[in-house]
């Protein structure tokens, strides 16, 4: 029951018509007075709420450098129009009042509230189950002191030779990997990050031990780690792909980028939080010191979505010795928050030359790349008409600088049903590079 999909089948269109038909039922009634008081008013209020929080969101507040998708804005109306509907009825229902004329309208109003959280997840895919939307405990999670202990009998990478030719699994090698929930302090950042998970394939929790590569995964914004186990299905492609390869799959981390839900960082180090030196100092210096994996950065990877793949991109040009191997999925084609203006004024302080210093394709034109050594893949929804341009402008401005990039346009538009089968199609392009497998 909690790993039925709520994105797609029959849950999502059962929940849609149950939502519809209560707005009717809140709405239906046979009075005059009813219709050109009551309903104009929860219309008008409806409207208004929306155009509220479009104003509060896009314009005052502006957390996000997107705008509030229609859809969100049509069912907050909704919502607020099914409250105000509910209120009247009770209001001018006749006395003595019964229970149902007291509490079927809230119960329409909740079936309503659901809806509309169904419908928002329905544009984002972002809990593709009731067990992710209800945030419980993800089935192989383990605590870290089960694996963090160094084994003594280690299997290591031999130069030039992939991974797979010097692996031979044991016989009690577990046929999954596992995850873990772990605090990465902000040594030298001093950057307050909320914890990190890790998964860990079944090579890697086998005596002996696997000596893996690492791939670093961000989330978007908003979001927040645990979104790459939720909605990117991480730990089944990873369990997908170790199945395939005698145990064998990156260790994967994933590090928060952000601080907070709603907070913004852009992966520089700015008054908002020194996010780059999180990124590309504290978190490997944990990683090599903390876990058992394949130290040299030649075979590390980092990844993200959305505002996280602007960020692995960034990450990959302005520090190639870290992550020489990126994902770039659905990224905008520079770090912002709206506009280059607002992004340069509120993150460098007005300083523009600050700004082309870290913007990845300013940093390309530069010339002073070494795109020899650096790969990586460029992804965007086939839906994605406000990012799908960018991507396309990203992909061309690496491959006219001769890098070796992979370009995917998958069916979706900017959401994790993109996200999480450009994760699992990439998969083993990641493995190519760091050694773990052969071309």
């Amino acid at each position: 029951m909690l790993e039925v999909s709520l994105v797609s089948g029959a849950v999502p269109v059962v929940v849609l018509a149950a939502g519809l038909a209560s707005l009717i039922a809140l709405t239906a009634r046979r009075d005059r007075r009813w219709w050109t008081r009551a309903v104009p008013l929860a219309v008008l209020g409806g409207v208004l709420s929306a155009a509220l929080a479009a104003l509060v969101v896009d314009v005052l507040w502006r957390p996000f450098p997107d705008p509030l998708p229609l859809v969100t804005l049509l069912w907050t109306g909704l919502s607020v129009l099914s409250v105000t509907l509910a209120v009247l009825r009770v209001r001018s229902a006749p006395r003595p009042w019964g229970i149902a004329s007291r509490v079927l309208p809230f119960v329409a109003v909740g079936i309503v509230l659901i809806t509309a959280v169904a419908q928002v997840n329905q544009l984002y895919y972002a809990y593709p189950t009731l067990h992710s939307a209800l945030g419980m405990t993800p089935p192989q999670q383990v605590p870290f002191a089960h694996v963090a202990p160094p084994a003594s009998r280690v299997v290591t990478a031999q130069p030039g030779v992939p991974f797979t030719d010097a692996w031979a699994p044991p016989a009690d090698m577990p046929t999954t990997g596992a995850v873990t929930e772990v605090p990465i302090p902000g040594t030298v950042s001093r950057f307050a990050a909320r914890p990190a998970w890790v998964y860990f394939p079944p090579a890697y929790l086998s005596s002996p031990r696997a000596v893996l590569p690492v791939l670093v995964l961000v989330a978007g914004q908003p979001g927040t780690p645990r979104d790459w186990l939720d909605g990117g299905r991480l730990v089944a492609t990873m369990d997908a792909f170790a199945a395939a390869h005698s145990g064998l799959a990156p260790v994967v981390v994933v590090p928060d980028s952000l601080g907070s839900q709603l907070a913004q960082t852009l992966c520089v180090d700015s008054a908002r939080g020194h996010a780059f030196t999180y990124l590309t100092v504290d978190v490997p210096s944990w990683i090599r010191s903390s876990l058992q994996v394949d130290a040299d950065p030649a075979h590390w990877a980092i990844g993200g979505v959305s505002a996280g793949g602007t960020c692995a991109l960034q990450l990959a040009v302005n520090a190639p010795s870290v992550y020489p191997t990126f994902l770039d999925l659905s990224g905008p084609a520079a770090p912002t928050i709206g506009s280059e203006r607002q992004t340069v004024a509120d993150f460098f302080r007005g300083d523009q030359a600050a700004y082309r210093q870290v913007n990845p394709l300013e940093v390309l034109a530069s010339g002073r790349l070494p795109t020899a050594a650096i790969a990586g893949a460029v992804v965007v929804g086939v839906d994605d008409s406000r990012y799908g341009p960018d991507g396309r402008r990203v992909r061309d401005a690496l491959s006219a600088a001769g890098m070796d990039i992979r370009y995917l346009e998958l069916p979706g538009g900017h959401s994790w049903q993109v996200w999480a089968e450009a994760l699992r199609r990439l998969v083993p392009f990641v493995a190519v590079r760091e050694g773990l497998v052969a071309r």
